[in-house]
């Protein structure tokens, strides 16, 4: 189960474009089949090549912000988005409104049968945005 999971989980992440983020639960949301936004990370962490076409870093959590998880993966992390011209505050947090994904497209979600995502709320920062 926890395979398929994951490639739902990694289909759903190829959707985000380069210059956007998303968050744990928002992907877990889309996912839906009781997926968390934990099990998003446990899979993002699965990702054994950071190289891979997945694009992970692109995955963050709820406050804006990339999780910290030892090791050097979090500046890589902020460092690739950067390169995508995610700009990063003076506390390291995103603005959701600027960079924020809205989801995928109508049309992917009903070949893919799964859930819109949740909205993303209008003209507030990222540590007042709760994406699940």
């Amino acid at each position: 189960m926890t395979n398929s999971l994951y490639q739902k989980i990694y289909a759903v992440t190829c959707q985000i474009p380069a210059g956007q983020v998303s968050t744990y639960g928002q992907i877990a949301a889309i996912v839906g089949e009781k997926c968390t936004a934990r099990e998003v990370g446990y899979a993002m962490a699965a990702l054994q090549d950071k190289h891979t076409l997945t694009p992970w870093h692109r995955v963050i959590n709820a406050k804006g912000q990339i999780s910290q998880r030892g090791g050097a993966g979090a500046v890589l992390q902020q460092q690739l988005l950067e390169r995508e011209g995610v700009v990063f505050d003076e506390k390291a947090t995103v603005d959701f409104e600027a960079v924020g994904w809205r989801g995928p497209d109508k049309a992917w979600l009903e070949a893919h049968g799964d859930n819109p995502a949740p909205p993303l709320g209008a003209g507030r920062k990222s540590s007042q945005l709760p994406l699940f």
